[in-house]
């Protein structure tokens, strides 16, 4: 949910608290990622109460809406690239020039303790031999590199991991500055990332379904329209049947109610984060447009 109005942003934040003081099968939490407000409860009448007595009593006017899907973006092949920054506009100017190959991370990188603790997103290679860059410059390059991870080529998304290789440049004796050397890596990273082939990725949400045999059908057809793909399948005690799944985040929205009119109420499921994977083209391709309309 959002508010409204400037004069709604406060008011939220009061009756939000008074609610979920209230009411402990409320949960309130602001998605780090979008900056969204995201309201949790029992189901989605328990949800349309909390809307109404927010509208009511509080008398807070917010917009509402499923929580935004959460895609990253990342490059998949390796390039080679040059990029040179000269700019004059009296007095001292800016030149840097770096030559350098953009890519995907190596397997060892993302194994790492750093990169898995959130530490480092880059793995940033200096090759430069000879001084071709002053060592005090090569800062800057990794620098610029790193600000581009955060909003990505396609649609403005974060790239969790690249590697970047710089081997070669120049610098001119007056017009080389740390600055000069930033901006180059972010144009650079502009021309070159569009020729890495740089993709959409989406999160895929691990699904355990526990229902009676009897539904076992409709609920695996149901997975199936939602793009899932079946993971296992073992019975369990009282003629249940424990299906497992992997399916996209996109496609959960409002599943639990589905499920429980799929089975009459008589089936439960627990979800949970598993990984990102490469988005199909045409969900690609409708991410890139919103994003970009």
């Amino acid at each position: 949910i959002e508010p409204k109005t400037q004069a709604d942003v406060d008011k939220m934040g009061m009756a939000l608290a008074k609610l979920s003081e209230e009411d402990p099968t409320l949960t309130i939490h602001t998605d780090e990622d979008s900056g969204q407000t995201v309201l949790s409860g029992m189901g989605e009448l328990h949800l349309d109460i909390i809307l109404d007595r927010l509208k009511r009593e509080f008398k807070v006017e917010c917009n509402q809406g499923a929580p935004q899907v959460n895609y990253k973006e990342a490059l998949t092949m390796t390039v080679d690239h040059r990029e040179r920054l000269k700019k004059q506009s009296g007095g001292s100017g800016l030149f840097a020039d770096i030559q350098f190959e953009l890519g995907p991370a190596d397997e060892e990188f993302l194994e790492s303790d750093d990169f898995k603790n959130g530490k480092k997103k880059l793995q940033f290679v200096n090759k430069i031999t000879g001084g071709a860059i002053p060592r005090e410059l090569i800062p800057s390059v990794e620098k610029g590199f790193i600000a581009m991870m955060d909003n990505g080529i396609l649609a403005g998304y974060t790239i969790d991991s690249m590697k970047v290789k710089l081997y070669d440049g120049s610098i001119h004796a007056v017009d080389s500055k740390p600055i000069a050397f930033e901006l180059a890596a972010k144009e650079g990273f502009r021309s070159a990332a569009h020729k890495a082939k740089p993709i959409i990725q989406e999160p895929i949400m691990k699904i355990e379904v526990i229902t009676p045999e009897e539904y076992t059908g409709p609920v695996i057809g149901d997975l199936n329209r939602r793009r899932g793909m079946p993971t296992g399948q073992e019975p369990r005690q009282g003629g249940a049947v424990s299906i497992k799944a992997e399916v996209p985040l996109a496609e959960m929205f409002g599943y639990v109610t589905q499920l429980r009119t799929i089975t009459s109420g008589r089936a439960n499921s627990v979800m949970e984060f598993s990984h990102y994977s490469a988005a199909p083209r045409g969900i690609a391709e409708e991410v890139i447009e919103k994003a970009n309309s």
